[in-house]
């Protein structure tokens, strides 16, 4: 039976997302490593063109919906990373974990909900392989004074 599976290229392109430049880094680190058939991503956070989308905690300054939609950004741009890292998106086998850190008020209690939004766009991308061990912790500050910041490890093929 021929695989009707469509691509991730295909994915990206039927939900309107253009992968960007790949971000530099802001320190005395690499974007990615691989090692064997496994890729570790830097923690990725919400840039676009360069710059944050927006700065400051959930449950302050930035609302729910805008941190989820900052996590959608980071996984986006952890994909141009990995696309960089490996050539094509069609070699991922698997997305093995994504550890998920949210600037967070003292009172703001959801940050598995915020970073639903990398991991519902890692499954939309990969289907099933996109399925991932995750972990979604609030933390004080984040560099830049990010929202979010997002580590991606995903398994690839030749």
């Amino acid at each position: 039976m021929p695989d009707t599976k469509m691509d991730p290229g295909e994915k990206l392109k039927a939900l309107g997302i253009e992968l960007p430049a790949v971000p530099k880094p802001l320190g005395a680190y690499v974007p990615f490593v691989r090692t064997g058939n496994l890729v570790f991503l830097s923690g990725m956070l919400p840039l676009k063109e360069g710059g944050l989308i927006m700065t400051g905690r959930a449950g302050e300054a930035v609302s729910l919906e805008d941190a989820v939609s900052c996590a959608r950004l980071a996984a986006i741009n952890a994909l141009a990373v990995l696309q960089t890292a490996v050539g094509s998106l069609e070699k991922v086998r698997r997305c093995v974990k994504i550890s998920g850190f949210v600037a967070s008020a003292a009172d703001f209690y959801d940050q598995p909900r915020v970073i639903n939004g990398a991991s519902e766009l890692i499954s939309q991308v990969f289907g099933e392989t996109g399925l991932h061990a995750r972990a979604a912790v609030g933390v004080n500050t984040l560099p830049l004074n990010s929202p979010v910041e997002i580590e991606f490890i995903f398994e690839v093929g030749d």
